[in-house]
């Protein structure tokens, strides 16, 4: 039980319900569109299911997920993964699949459509959070997660609309979430069991890994605005 009140513990809980925040605001989209055409007296109970169906799909993916990142080189391919979407986080390429979402006027229907379109769009998520649900050690990684998509339910479903405006009105939320990914790659890449033999397993190295991350996936992102022509967030 002491583990669920250390720092490292609660650390990662915040990491990801962040994470779950920037990387799931498409998802208050989807299920909007796919609930859109039921009647109004079944549109909550199809919100509602679609997102617990969604959750509980997506808590079955992070425990594979957690146990593939065992074999050794599989953190280094999801380091890399996680630096690729903080990149696109920072500089998205402004291409949307919302208009493929299509709406059912059945219950069911419009539920399993939620739950399809989340594990096509939860790719990133599932490594997110897996990364961050490292860095609270062994024994409660599934648990954390859990607790952290649990927590983040409610702020995606009915505060979603007032963090698109809060990153719409402060783009540094949008920069700072980028680079916690990059954060999260760096500690991940670290811990990989192919090279724990030739890098030192001390905290130093560990947050240098993390801080190196973090500005590799702004540094990037900020070249790749550039290359576009795209306005620079505030950092």
């Amino acid at each position: 039980m002491e583990e669920f009140l250390t720092a490292h513990f609660w650390v990662a809980v915040g990491q990801i319900i962040l994470i779950d925040i920037l990387l799931g605001g498409d998802n208050a989209v989807v299920i909007a569109l796919a609930c859109r055409r039921l009647p109004p007296d079944q549109r909550t109970k199809g919100i509602i299911w679609g997102t617990v169906g969604a959750i509980v799909l997506r808590v079955i993916l992070i425990a594979f997920a957690l146990a593939l990142l065992q074999i050794p080189f599989l953190k280094l391919v999801g380091a890399l993964l996680l630096v690729w979407i903080g990149v696109k986080l920072i500089a998205p390429d402004d291409e949307g699949d919302h208009g493929n979402i299509q709406g059912s006027d059945r219950l069911w229907g419009a539920v399993k459509t939620v739950i399809i379109a989340d594990l096509v769009m939860s790719v990133d998520n599932v490594i997110a959070i897996a990364g961050a649900a490292q860095g609270a050690g062994e024994q409660h990684q599934l648990a954390l997660v859990i607790f952290g998509l649990l927590v983040s339910i409610p702020i995606i479903v009915w505060g979603s609309q007032l963090v698109l405006k809060l990153m719409d009105r402060f783009p540094l939320i949008i920069t700072l979430g980028g680079m916690l990914l990059g954060w999260i790659a760096g500690t991940m890449a670290h811990s990989d069991p192919a090279l724990v033999a030739y890098i030192p397993q001390d905290k130093t190295v560990h947050y240098a890994m993390g801080v190196a991350g973090a500005l590799l996936v702004l540094a990037i992102g900020k070249w790749v605005q550039g290359r576009r022509g795209a306005p620079a967030a505030d950092a």
